[in-house]
């Protein structure tokens, strides 16, 4: 009797155990939305096939499905990039935010703040906090009154028996971006040690079933010159993947790049690592099969990660009709005429020249803030606008984010200095027309690919006469001729100088490491600050002009000029392959 009993025990386990309770839940992520809401690009007036509403058809596709859980999530920089965030975030401030609708609608679970939320100032993203029926996450962004983290640290999310925590960070590179008033209260701790202290409080006090990581940060931890040591990563997704075990997945985002992989953490496991890189175009999907191992009383978990491309997804017709009156809002106000100019703006002579479309920046820099030099950069890769009328649509292409803009104090080699650094990023230093003029990322075959650094960290001055010689070592190619009216450049001399908030706040490198300006003296060099973003500024100069004939000041050049003209055409075809 007693071996019958063993026998029919045994069995019964493995019977139990092979129609043990079985748990399918499906994870999804979008990251860096930057406003891309509708299936229309507000800025070139054009239909896309990426937004969120394309994304509702894949998400209410997969929640149709009976045999698994949808989780939705969102890592960040919801806030800025389309007109459609502009105009809830700045003009319609009664409405509920177009955000909070659309999400609220869409049933997210749970969302993580990003850096381009917070720039939006604390009346906007207060505000959308309260609207949000879901929670916003930073556990590493503290209220320096309370000590606590300003918004939820973590929460908990249950699927029949499956306890779900999902954990939130945003990147602690803000201070360096942003002015002080955006974040006010607010201050940044080291995502590894966050995540390592939070980890330990989530296992002991919710002990759950799956973690995950929501992040608002990306994958490359040597982006900027960083390396894994650096207190205050920007990028440290990757990282807190390998050396904080804990986690089953962790979505990352900010830099934009798609990511699908398994890494081992300091224990051995394995941590599956997405990013759904950006502007609605990719959904990151983790699909979690568990089975209950009754015997442990715990979740045997098989996990697989997936990039979903949206662009296969017609736009769901109940969201679009729902949020009809909003769409036609901003169509209504990207449509108001601002002024009439005679000629076009291209950005594609940014990259080699003098250019109107970077002078008209800096002119109406230097006029806000009566400065004796202006910086500026490209804040769009690739833009056109048609001589005639601009309207406020073509503003954004002109001038993507909303920087304020300071007034700061630079002797002439400090000035010389910062030029030095951005040209670094910009140009090869040449010794022969075979060489590349500018820096490149390139293939395993050796072909260019994009760009090294990022376009908008190109800056070019006004109010001053200078050459750049490409045949020079870097720190030796700047010289400066002059003043733009002629008169004496002084080295010595301290000069105001025109500058963007990001760049004022050490964004990019620039006065720290181009000019060597401590981070903590560099609130000191402010002389001044608008209380506006530039793009709203610029708007208003442009409306009182009711026409201009934009023009490129020709102030700099690069040298020697044959070498240039030999390479323009070339490298214009690398970047800009299909530009028309």
């Amino acid at each position: 009797m007693n071996k019958k009993f063993l026998i029919f025990s045994i069995l019964f386990l493995v019977c139990f155990h092979i129609h043990a309770q079985e748990i399918n839940i499906l994870m999804l992520e979008t990251t860096d939305i930057h406003g891309t809401i509708f299936p229309y690009d507000f800025i070139d007036q054009k239909e896309t096939t990426n937004s969120m509403a394309n994304s509702m058809s894949f998400i209410r596709q997969e929640r149709a499905k009976e045999d698994q859980h949808v989780i939705l999530l969102d890592a960040g920089d919801l806030l800025q990039g389309q007109p459609v965030a502009y105009y809830y975030n700045f003009e319609d401030t009664l409405s509920e935010h177009i955000f909070a609708k659309v999400m609220n609608y869409m049933r997210y679970d749970v969302a993580t703040v990003g850096n381009h939320d917070i720039e939006t100032g604390h009346p906007v993203y207060d505000r959308v906090t309260k609207e949000f029926k879901f929670p916003w996450l930073a556990a590493n962004a503290i209220n320096i009154n309370t000590g606590k983290p300003y918004w939820k640290p973590y929460e908990v999310l249950a699927c029949k028996d499956v306890k779900i925590v999902v954990f939130g960070l945003t990147t602690p590179g803000i201070p360096l971006w942003l002015p002080e008033n955006l974040w006010r209260g607010i201050e940044f701790e080291d995502m590894i040690e966050s995540a390592r202290k939070w980890v330990e409080y989530i296992k002991q006090n919710e002990n759950p079933d799956i973690l995950v990581g929501l992040f608002h940060s990306g994958l490359d931890y040597t982006y900027g010159g960083q390396t894994s040591e650096t207190p205050k990563n920007e990028n440290a997704s990757l990282l807190i993947a390998e050396q904080v075990p804990g986690f089953d997945v962790i979505f990352a985002g900010h830099d934009h790049i798609k990511f699908n992989k398994f890494i081992e953490n300091s224990d051995g496991e394995k941590v599956l690592l997405l990013n759904a890189a950006s502007h609605s175009r990719y959904i990151a999907a983790a699909h979690f099969s568990l089975k209950k191992d009754s015997v442990n009383n715990s979740w045997l978990k098989n996990i697989n990660g997936d990039i979903i491309d949206i662009s296969g997804y017609d736009p769901d017709y109940e969201f679009v009709n729902k949020f009809n009156n909003e769409f036609e809002a901003v169509k209504n106000y990207i449509s108001k005429p601002v002024v009439k100019i005679n000629s076009s703006l291209d950005s594609k002579s940014v990259y080699f020249g003098s250019s109107a479309l970077i002078d008209l920046i800096h002119q109406v820099q230097m006029d806000i803030t009566d400065a004796d030099v202006s910086f500026a950069a490209p804040l769009t890769y690739c833009s056109f606008i048609d001589s005639g009328q601009v309207i406020v649509s073509d503003l954004f292409k002109l001038y993507r984010f909303e920087n304020l803009l300071y007034t700061i104090s630079l002797t002439g080699n400090e000035i010389k200095d910062y030029l030095e650094y951005s040209y670094s990023n910009w140009y090869n230093t040449m010794k022969d027309t075979s060489d590349y003029l500018l820096v490149y990322k390139f293939d395993e075959n050796n072909n260019p690919q994009r760009l090294y650094y990022p376009f908008y960290d190109f800056d070019s001055a006004l109010g001053i006469k200078y050459v750049v010689d490409i045949t020079k070592p870097v720190g030796e190619r700047i010289k400066i001729a002059s003043m733009q009216d002629g008169t004496d450049f002084d080295y010595e001399k301290s000069y105001k100088v025109a500058i963007n908030s990001y760049r004022g706040n050490g964004g990019g490198g620039h006065l720290t490491r181009g000019v060597g300006i401590p981070y903590d003296d560099l609130k000191a060099r402010v002389l001044s600050s608008t209380d506006k973003d530039l793009r709203f500024l610029m708007m208003k100069w442009l409306e009182k002009k009711v026409v201009i004939t934009p023009v490129a000041a020709n102030n700099w050049k690069l040298i020697p000029e044959d070498f240039v003209d030999y390479r323009r055409e070339k490298e214009s075809n690398i970047l800009f392959p299909s530009y028309k």
